[in-house]
């Protein structure tokens, strides 16, 4: 589910901030975020048990606050390899993604969902 939202958030970010120009950080910003909406859809249906802890609302809630952590990581990550770095756009968001999928999926199994599928 990971690689699948992965696949969302790099494609868009290569499509809008290295092919068209927009800026890397506001892109990299609204594809995580869209990214996020698409595991969570697809980690209740095939990895985590959806209303086991929390009512729904909470559960979206909660997925959104440990993702904000997510951004604001991967957003570090992006700019300390553009600017910093000089890594180029696509290596960078790679770079990001790959690290802020351990902190998603580990922190929402430990504060969101707690048991995964059988």
């Amino acid at each position: 589910m990971g690689g699948t939202a992965a696949i969302v958030d790099v494609g868009l970010f290569v499509v809008l901030a290295q092919w068209m120009g927009f800026p890397y950080q506001a892109v990299g910003a609204a594809t995580f975020t869209l990214a996020t909406l698409v595991n969570y859809v697809l980690s209740v249906r095939f990895v985590f048990v959806s209303g086991q802890r929390y009512g729904k609302k909470s559960e979206i809630a909660l997925v959104y606050l440990v993702s904000a952590v997510g951004l604001a990581l991967n957003a570090a990550i992006l700019w300390a390899c553009v600017e910093v770095a000089s890594v180029g756009l696509f290596t960078a968001k790679v770079a990001a993604t790959g690290c802020v999928f351990f902190w998603n999926y580990f922190a929402r199994r430990r504060f969101v969902f707690g048991a995964t599928r059988p």
